[in-house]
């Protein structure tokens, strides 16, 4: 079992910037993969960003060049910078963790944090 613990949504103004922060309670390197989702009202849960156990790293295409994933491997954190945020970008953002243990493939979420981007 890996909990989640999450930080960092809010109220913003559009152009603005906010950080995410999820801690896992197990080293992050026994994590094949973590990443940040979110869903809006009414919509689809959908993938934002994630990063792999090897650095690489997915951005889906409304958020290229202004979220940036990141983690710090000592403290088993992922961050997500969101920049140049847009009334669009509103939603519940959930992290996202799975592990592959013995074959299977186990997958994890946050509480999720709300990020509501208005003026």
């Amino acid at each position: 079992q890996v909990q989640l613990v999450e930080s960092g949504g809010g109220l913003v103004q559009p152009g603005g910037s906010l950080r995410l922060s999820c801690e896992a309670s197990i080293s992050i390197f026994r994590l094949n993969a973590m990443g940040w989702y979110r869903q809006a009202p009414g919509e689809q849960r959908e993938l934002v960003a994630k990063i792999l156990v090897g650095g690489s790293k997915n951005y889906s295409d409304s958020v290229k060049g202004r979220f940036t994933i990141s983690r710090h491997n000592a403290n088993n954190t992922v961050y997500l910078q969101m920049n140049s945020l847009k009334r669009e970008d509103t939603a519940v953002y959930y992290c996202n963790v799975v592990q592959v243990r013995l074959g299977t493939r186990y997958e994890y979420w946050g509480q999720g944090t709300q990020v509501t981007v208005s003026s």
